[in-house]
C-alpha cells in the first residue's frame, strides 16, 4: 500500500507549482503544500492524493438515508467515504472528517467489491464527507463495481469542474446534489463555492443519471422564500419531475443559529409542490411529507415510515391511471 497515489486533473507550472484541476477552487500549489481539501499534495512538482483508501465511514445503509427516493426504494447500499473537502461549510453536519484528517481503515477497490459482493449489496454509495477530493479513488472503484454489476450512487456537493464529471458519469446509475443555497454570494461567504459551477453539475447530472436534489433549509440564511421560489423555478425548467428534499436544519459546526421552524419547511414545501411533482421534507415529522404520490392522479404510491416503506407500484406504473413515475423502482416492491 503506497502512502500517495498520483492525482488526476491537474497542471504543471513554473518553477515546481501545480494547478489543480479537479474542482474550480483551482488551487495553485507550491512544493509541499496541500489545496483547499486538505488531501491533495504537490510533491515534488507533481500532485498526488493524499486520502486514495483511506475509509473513514463504511456502512451498509437504507438507500433512502441518502437520501434518495425514487431509485430503488427499500434497498440496502454499501456507503464509503473517506476525509477531506473542498467546501468550508460553516455548519458542516460532517466537520470531524471533511475538515481535519480522520481515523480511516485502508480498503483497496477490489477489497470494496468484494465487501459488497459477500453481502449480497447492488449498490455502492461514495458520500459521508465529499467523494470528488478520493476522485481517483472513487472512479476505480466504480469501474469495478460496474463490471460486476454494482450500481454506483454519487452523494455530492456537485462542486467538480466538467472535465472529471464527464469522465465519472458513465459509471453512475444515480446521485443526490447538495444545493445549498441559490445565492451565489451564499456560497461564497458561508461554504467557499460557487454557485454556478453546481448549477452546471445539476443540469449535466439530469441528463445522465437518477437525480435527486438536497437542499437543507438554514434559519436565518437562506430561508428568503423568493429564494426558495427562485430554486425551485430553474430546477422545474430543467425536469419537474426530479425529486426534491427540503431539509431542516439544526445548529452544527461554527453556526449556531436556531433549528430552521417546522412553520417555513410547511411552506416551502407548498411553494415547491407548485411547481415540481416530487417534493419531500427530511429531518422533521410532517405526515405525508416523506410519501410518494402519482403526480397525475394524486394517489399515494410509497409511504415512508422511518427508513421502511410500503409500496404499491407495479413496475415503475401508478396501478390506479398507470403514469410512469420518475425514477428506477423494483416491480411489485
Amino acid at each position: 500500500m503506497s502512502e500517495y497515489h498520483s492525482a488526476q486533473y491537474y497542471k504543471n507550472l513554473k518553477k515546481g507549482q501545480v494547478l489543480c484541476q479537479l474542482c474550480p477552487q483551482s488551487c495553485r500549489l507550491s512544493e509541499g503544500s496541500t489545496g483547499l481539501c486538505q488531501v491533495r499534495k504537490n510533491i515534488q512538482g507533481e500532485l498526488y492524493s493524499l486520502n486514495y483508501g483511506q475509509i473513514t465511514s463504511l456502512a451498509v445503509d437504507p438507500i433512502e438515508k441518502k437520501p434518495l427516493y425514487h431509485f430503488y426504494p427499500g434497498s440496502e447500499v454499501l456507503s464509503l467515504g473517506s476525509w477531506g473537502c473542498n467546501l468550508s461549510c460553516v455548519y458542516c453536519q460532517n466537520w470531524q472528517i471533511s475538515q481535519q484528517q480522520s481515523n480511516f481503515n485502508y480498503y483497496s477497490p477490489q477489497s470494496i467489491i468484494k465487501f459488497a459482493q459477500q453481502r449480497q449489496l447492488k449498490f455502492i454509495a461514495y458520500t459521508y464527507s465529499e467523494p470528488i477530493v478520493f476522485y481517483e479513488y472513487m472512479l476505480e472503484t466504480a469501474k469495478l463495481a460496474q463490471q460486476n454489476g454494482i450500481k454506483n450512487i454519487l452523494i455530492s456537493n456537485g462542486l467538480i469542474n466538467q472535465e472529471p464529471l464527464k469522465e465519472l458519469v458513465p459509471y453512475l446509475a444515480a446521485a443526490n446534489i447538495d444545493l445549498k443555497s441559490f445565492r451565489a454570494s451564499t456560497y461564497q461567504k458561508y461554504f467557499k463555492g460557487d454557485l454556478v459551477t453546481i448549477k452546471d453539475t445539476i443540469a449535466y447530472l439530469a441528463e445522465k443519471v437518477e437525480l435527486e436534489i438536497s437542499a437543507l433549509l438554514v434559519s436565518d440564511l437562506n430561508t428568503d422564500m423568493l429564494e426558495v421560489t427562485k430554486m425551485v423555478n430553474w430546477l422545474s425548467k430543467i425536469d419537474e419531475e426530479i425529486p426534491l428534499h427540503l431539509n431542516r436544519y439544526f445548529p452544527a459546526y461554527q453556526l449556531k443559529n436556531p433549528a430552521t421552524k417546522i412553520e417555513f419547511l410547511r411552506k416551502a414545501y407548498q411553494v415547491a409542490k407548485e411547481r415540481l411533482k416530487n417534493v419531500y421534507l427530511g429531518n422533521a415529522i410532517v405526515a405525508g411529507t416523506a410519501d410518494t404520490y402519482c403526480s397525475f392522479c394524486s394517489k399515494k404510491l410509497i409511504s415512508r415510515h422511518s427508513y421502511q416503506i410500503e409500496s404499491l407500484l407495479q413496475d415503475n406504473c401508478c396501478p390506479d391511471c398507470a403514469k410512469i413515475i420518475y425514477g428506477r423502482f423494483k416491480a411489485n416492491n
